[in-house]
């Protein structure tokens, strides 16, 4: 009996052991893992995502700015398109002496 139980305990201490070695082997694995994709990513020269919302809000600013002149440029345009009833001083008949 006694060998059984010391048996199992043995058993009990590898299974501690590989548990152990395969958590550390489980971190080493991610740290690999995230190292590789960090590289991909950087290589494929992708922005992070704080500088994609700053470039978004200027490209909308711009966009908006850019509507606004659009419009103040057809406002003009109208403006000028309209005839304008300016009175003409008609030339005066020289005099005949």
């Amino acid at each position: 009996m006694q060998t059984r139980n010391r048996l199992l305990d043995d058993v009990a201490r590898v299974a501690n052991g590989a548990t152990g070695v395969f958590s550390g082997l489980k971190g080493e694995v991610e740290g690999l893992v995230k190292d590789r994709l960090e590289k991909i990513l950087v290589e494929m020269d992708l922005v992070p995502r704080e500088e994609f919302e700053v470039v978004k809000a200027m490209a909308i600013k711009a966009r908006a700015e850019n509507e606004a002149l659009l419009a103040r440029i057809e406002a003009l345009e109208t403006a000028q398109k309209k005839p304008t009833a300016k009175k003409t001083r008609a030339a005066k008949p020289a005099k005949a002496d």
